[in-house]
């Protein structure tokens, strides 16, 4: 499978894993706990072919800055939790660190 689409794949299920553990309440709400023990689990297994591929340090990364990005908008909108200008732009800028990776790495 392309390297890039189970990078997303990765991405996408650690964005959940970490809202599900958000809402497992410190794992006091057990259900919520375990699917973000399970979506973890298949974030990794979706992300180890990818660094057969791509090299380690711009997978992760990705991974990392993409996933921060994503992370905050489900913090914002389904958290309502509030950033000031200052950290946005910062979390702006480890996105497009993470965009200028992508662009500039051959898979």
């Amino acid at each position: 499978m392309n390297p890039w689409i189970l990078l997303a794949a990765a991405i996408a299920l650690e964005v959940a894993a970490t809202s599900f553990l958000k809402m497992s309440d410190g794992f006091t709400k057990p259900l919520w706990g375990g699917l973000s023990i399970m979506f973890y689990s298949l974030c990794f297994w979706c992300f180890a072919p990818v660094l057969k591929v791509i090299p380690v340090g711009v997978a992760y990364a990705i991974w990392a800055g993409v996933g921060i990005a994503a992370i905050t908008l489900v913090g914002l909108l389904v958290f309502k939790q509030t950033l000031t200008v200052t950290q946005l732009g910062f979390i702006g800028m480890i996105a497009v660190g993470a965009i200028g990776l992508n662009l500039t790495t051959q898979a």
